[in-house]
């Protein structure tokens, strides 16, 4: 079967880090390769490819952005792709790609066993090479005609909720795991007045529409560098969208002060920050945006940065980091597509495997939002 294939690369690796923006996206460790395709484990189940995205996380992989010290909870070389939508007899399925104690033979961990699989204590142990779907040599992840899952891994979809939304499962799901961790309290949502959604890609749109699903009333603001990103976090439920962090601040009222050396920095600014951009600028703002006791939520999988720590202690703020997900968070999101319209929207048309290098660069250039891979075109 056809499938995209990442080499892990050193001097590509460095390459990339040194050279940033500027280095070629054809130049990324990735090759068409035919693969034999997967033969389901007893147990097990073989799924058809419909549909499967480009994550962020599989962006900074390829262009030198992640860090090195996760190296051992992932297996390369490995089929990338772990946002899929696949078919097993004719019904669609949102895939969870986690490998966790189940899948590798193991008795349930302490974070397995209360269904917290994201935070598997054994996601380099067992019968399996370590990492997730689309980070595990051993099986191939969804840039790839078939997969193979556990059967409790593969989530039903309503048939009226378009293929283009339901690729977006994955990251609906670890955004509504942020957003509980960062604001459910005692099985409510306990959400400030102010808040910001600081970077406008999948995440951060998905923030912004989710936030308004769950609740949110307050004064919500977003920081969109790009013109297709602030239409569609004004249709998804943005109040004001701004072309950065800094113009967003201003127009909230926070006191803007200027160092003797550095960007200007804030008091009294959000109640809360979606850092949802993953980059080293976007974490600073985010750290001195928020308010005196306030709290920042990261989604953005910021890598290896340099950071000033200053206002964490400075300014008392509580930051929540959140990853994947847990069982029931995918499952919900799962369940709540179906009332999500428009999310369809973020998709791009669908690329073939072949097209990866223009698939990357319309993905790194933000002239779409989600660029997708048909893998069975």
């Amino acid at each position: 079967m056809k499938s995209l294939l990442y080499f892990p690369s050193i001097p590509r690796y460095l390459a990339a880090r040194a050279l940033g923006k500027r280095y070629p996206s054809g130049w990324a460790p990735l090759r068409l390769s035919d693969v034999a395709e997967p033969e389901p484990p007893s147990g097990w189940v073989k799924a058809r490819v419909r549909l499967a995205g480009v994550c962020g996380s599989d962006l900074a992989l390829l262009f030198g952005k992640n860090s090195p010290r996760l190296s051992p909870f992932f297996s390369f070389p490995a089929v990338l792709g772990h946002e899929i939508l696949a078919e097993v007899e004719g019904q669609r399925v949102a895939v969870n790609p986690l490998l966790a104690c189940a899948e590798r033979g193991l008795e349930p961990c302490p974070a397995c066993a209360r269904g917290e699989e994201g935070l598997c204590e054994n996601v380099a142990a067992g019968s399996l090479a370590p990492g997730m779907l689309g980070y595990n040599r051993d099986l191939p992840g969804g840039w790839s005609e078939w997969i193979v899952a556990r059967p409790e891994r593969l989530h039903e979809v309503a048939s009226e909720v378009p293929d283009e939304r339901v690729v977006l499962a994955e990251p609906l799901a670890v955004v509504l795991r942020g957003l509980r961790r960062a604001f459910l309290r005692g099985g409510t949502y306990r959400f400030p007045e102010t808040l910001l959604v600081l970077g406008a890609g999948t995440l951060g749109l998905l923030a912004v529409r989710l936030l308004r699903e769950l609740g949110f009333a307050g004064a919500l603001y977003v920081a969109a560098r790009h013109p297709l990103q602030s239409a569609l976090a004004r249709a998804l439920g943005a109040d004001r969208v701004y072309p950065n962090a800094a113009a967003a601040a201003d127009r909230l009222g926070a006191k803007r002060y200027r160092p003797l050396l550095g960007r200007p920095v804030y008091r009294g600014g959000f109640d809360a920050v979606v850092e949802a951009a993953g980059s080293a600028s976007s974490l600073d703002e985010a750290a001195w945006m928020t308010r005196e006791g306030g709290r920042v939520l990261l989604l953005g999988a910021t890598g290896e940065v340099r950071h000033d720590f200053s206002p964490h202690w400075f300014s008392e703020l509580v930051w929540t980091g959140s990853y994947t997900y847990a069982r029931s968070d995918f499952a919900d999101a799962v369940e709540m597509l179906p009332a999500l319209a428009g999310l369809e929207r973020l998709a791009a048309p669908a690329f073939h495997l072949g097209d990866w290098p223009r698939a990357l660069a319309a993905a790194r250039s933000r002239r779409v939002v989600k660029a997708v891979f048909a893998p069975q075109k």
